[in-house]
């Protein structure tokens, strides 16, 4: 199943951007110019980047626990 990870190498603040981008296999600048879109228009954008990178897990903890025959 595909789960929905912080980029831990195309990041340029948080990874949250690039995370989404290979989720939905986009290019993260789409990404990133639509929370900046929806910053400006909006005024959201800006919270809804904290919330994320504050919720979603980074990919380098998650695989090395998935990893780990101790967790099953």
């Amino acid at each position: 199943m595909k789960q929905l990870y912080k980029s831990s190498t195309n990041r340029k603040v948080a990874g949250v951007c690039g995370g989404i981008g290979e989720f939905f296999g986009i290019d993260p600048t789409l990404v990133r110019l639509g929370f900046v879109a929806l910053s400006l228009l909006a005024g959201g954008g800006l919270a809804v980047y904290i919330v994320a990178a504050i919720l979603m897990p980074e990919r380098e903890e998650c695989s090395r626990a998935a990893d780990n025959p101790a967790n099953t």
